[in-house]
């Protein structure tokens, strides 16, 4: 049985500025800098798999080492399906940027007209004392203002 595995510190660092580098681009309106934002993050999920993999080691062979020698296949196997799951994302961005850009001439996200109008109505104020229901009045009023729209 081995020890625990001991993560490079350079290696730490770097894969925690590849995942907020990928955050923050994932946060972006332009769906190139989506698109750019999902491969680092597959990148960063790749070298975080291979890091916690451990050392490199034999081929995972039965007979041919012993278990110390051995490298772990889990990690192995779970980079070759972030590495399919990252390609399968980057061909459907780059399709959705392409739809976008050929629609509308640019590939911004916009705002929907339906979110907006939720975003500028007047939300009800709610006290976190008053213990009482809503009473009828304010019913009637939320239905008045549905109705008119002035």
């Amino acid at each position: 049985m081995t020890g625990p595995t001991t993560i490079n510190l350079a290696m730490a660092v770097t894969v925690g500025v590849l995942y907020t580098a990928g955050f923050y681009l994932l946060l972006q309106r332009s769906l190139m800098r989506v698109l750019i934002g999902v491969v680092v993050l597959g990148h960063g999920t790749n070298l975080l798999l291979q890091i916690a993999g451990g050392p490199p080691g034999r081929a995972p062979i039965v007979g041919t080492g012993t278990a110390e020698t051995i490298t772990d296949p889990l990690p192995q196997a779970l980079a070759l399906t972030a590495v399919v799951i990252t390609f399968a994302l980057t061909t459907y961005l780059l399709a959705l940027g392409y739809r976008s850009f050929v629609l509308v001439g640019h590939d911004e996200v916009q705002d929907d007209v339906e979110d907006r109008r939720i975003a500028t109505q007047k939300m009800p104020s709610a006290s976190l004392d008053d213990d009482q229901d809503h009473t009828d009045e304010d019913h009637t009023d939320e239905a008045a203002t549905r109705q008119d729209p002035s």
